[in-house]
């Protein structure tokens, strides 16, 4: 994250972040598919670890980014599918490269990811409890959880399903929508977006406008 000024000199918590450039590896229609979307891979991976079906299903891109026959472009680390709009899908072909280009200044967009991962947390870190009262008679209760429900409590004798306790926190798909784009820089490939993204740095995000 950074501290971003505008035109007018506002400053902004914002979060830079490098637009691939992802590869379009795969176009599917309804006639053949069955539905229409395409499938974009993006990142780099050794060639011996990816699998002989995927590196002649990658060569495809490879051929028409105008890389010899059999190549494999980038070879990728990661592919998702998108559904497109069967109005939309002729806007795509294998081998196209989208980058920050792909967005632009005050567009809204709906970033997802992967939260950071947090261990094993307690009750008050993992939702929010307040612990136990600091007053007489309490000796190591600041951060107990409370009653779970016990015997002949609402759930009758036994703990009720969902019941919040200590337990692994974080590393959990996170999305967070109505983000706005402040700048695009298209000679790094990057752009910055307004506020925070989920993950750490480094971690790998899925930004739909």
């Amino acid at each position: 994250m950074t501290q971003y000024f505008d035109a007018t000199g506002r400053a902004f918590g914002a979060t830079v972040v490098k637009a691939g450039p992802a590869v379009v590896t795969q176009v599917k229609t309804a006639d053949k598919d069955g539905y229409t979307a395409v499938q974009v891979s993006f990142g780099e991976k050794k060639v011996k670890n990816i699998a002989k079906a995927q590196v002649g299903h990658y060569a495809a891109a490879g051929k028409a980014m105008g890389e010899s026959e059999g190549a494999v472009s980038a070879n990728f680390r990661y592919s998702k599918e998108f559904r497109v709009e069967e109005s939309e899908i002729a806007n795509y072909t294998v081998g196209q490269i989208i980058d920050a280009t792909a967005f632009a200044a005050e567009d809204t967009v709906r970033v997802s990811g992967i939260s950071k991962g947090k261990g094993f947390q307690g009750g008050v870190k993992r939702h929010g409890f307040h612990g136990g009262p600091r007053s007489h008679g309490q000796k190591h209760s600041e951060r107990e959880p409370g009653s779970i429900g016990g015997s002949g409590g609402r759930a009758g004798g036994r703990v009720a399903k969902g019941m919040r306790m200590a337990g692994r926190m974080g590393s959990d798909l996170i999305t967070v929508r109505n983000l706005k784009v402040l700048a695009v820089d298209k000679a790094t490939n990057t752009f910055v977006i307004k506020g925070a993204v989920p993950g750490k740095p480094g971690a790998l995000l899925e930004i739909i406008a």
